[in-house]
């Protein structure tokens, strides 16, 4: 609608997760090194938390496009809700026949399958996104299956995604044989005042418009209005683009984004940020408080829908260093020496 007038060859400010747009500010570069460490390192767990709409999603994808051909990938979407269905989920996610019901066959299936990768010189690494909405007793059925391993290599890494619901679920008593067993986490948190500058200029440009369109004044008042969170960013720069191109108005200023606030406050979602009102406070009524980094306890510590096996998430291109190879044979007795 509005790109031809500002020069933009794509929506900058679109709320799909998409990799390209990825702002690599301080605080997403360091998740972003933390989830690469973990897989280099071959941990068992990564966790990486952040409040709703903090980018999650997006750092995922960009991970993606960064693995190399020696790791192969399984991505859920859609957290089971119970074990039964933990394994169905999983076999899909590796694009693996998933129909039978029980949970021996599906289990034996999972571990033949590993092996045969281990064999063939990749490692295996499962991503669940949305990971908070996962049962205790489900996160421990994980667990189980982390215990699939080779000597000093670990066939299968765990890569949990979610909000901060995650990091207090995991705390409980419990799970404590599962946080022992994490080895990376971060916990992602919201843009300051002038990382979401940056953050407003990274992705117009990357929209292909090299000119500001949004003054300074106007990034201060979105910055006001989102708290720092990406995803209220791009709605409040998104609709003000649109108002912009309404008026013919080629710079976005603060008269402009105000406008906006107040017609999404007529709608009960945002609220104005009155003079005189303390700026910690939110200007959205429904966005997430602000928001500090928080280590997981006692060690260090990454949503979803997926779809057909034929659409499983395509393997990613990084030097991460390979497994020691393993015969054939030598898998098939690794196989039956695990099973006895």
């Amino acid at each position: 609608m509005y790109e031809a007038f500002y020069g933009f060859k794509e929506r900058p400010f679109s709320l799909l997760p998409d990799p390209s747009f990825l702002y690599l500010g301080k605080k997403h570069s360091l998740a972003l090194s933390m989830l690469e460490y973990g897989l280099m390192n071959q941990a068992g767990f990564t966790v990486i938390t952040g409040e709703v709409g903090s980018g999650k999603t997006t750092l995922i994808r960009h991970l993606l496009s960064q693995i190399g051909d020696d790791i192969t990938v399984g991505l859920i979407n859609n957290t089971p809700q119970d074990i039964g269905q933990l394994l169905q989920w999983v076999m899909l996610s590796f694009g693996q026949e998933y129909r039978d019901e029980s949970r021996v066959v599906l289990f034996d299936a999972f571990t033949q399958f590993l092996i045969e990768q281990y064999a063939n010189n990749k490692r295996s690494v499962l991503i669940i996104d949305e990971a908070q909405n996962l049962d205790p007793v489900v996160l421990e059925e994980l667990r189980m299956l982390s215990n699939i391993n080779a000597d000093k290599d670990q066939l299968l890494q765990l890569i949990l995604v979610g909000q901060p619901e995650l990091r207090d679920k995991l705390r409980s008593p419990e799970l404590l044989q599962f946080i022992q067993r994490v080895l990376v986490d971060y916990h992602l948190t919201a843009l300051d005042k002038a990382e979401t500058r940056d953050y407003i200029l990274y992705r117009t440009r990357q929209g292909g418009c090299e000119t500001e369109i949004f003054d300074a004044a106007a990034c201060d008042l979105v910055y006001r209005a989102s708290q720092g969170v990406p995803r209220v960013i791009n709605v409040l720069c998104d609709t003000a683009l649109v108002y912009g191109f309404a008026d013919q108005q080629h710079t976005v200023d603060v008269e402009l984004v105000r406008s906006v606030l107040k017609d999404k406050a007529s709608t009960g979602l945002f609220r104005l940020h009155h003079k005189g009102e303390p700026e910690k406070k939110p200007v959205a009524v429904d966005a997430p408080e602000e928001v500090s980094a928080v280590k997981l306890e006692p060690a260090p510590l990454v949503k979803a829908e997926p779809g057909p096996p034929h659409e499983q998430p395509e393997v990613v291109k990084q030097k991460i260093r390979p497994v020691a190879r393993l015969k054939k044979e030598e898998a098939k007795q690794l196989f039956r020496k695990w099973k006895e």
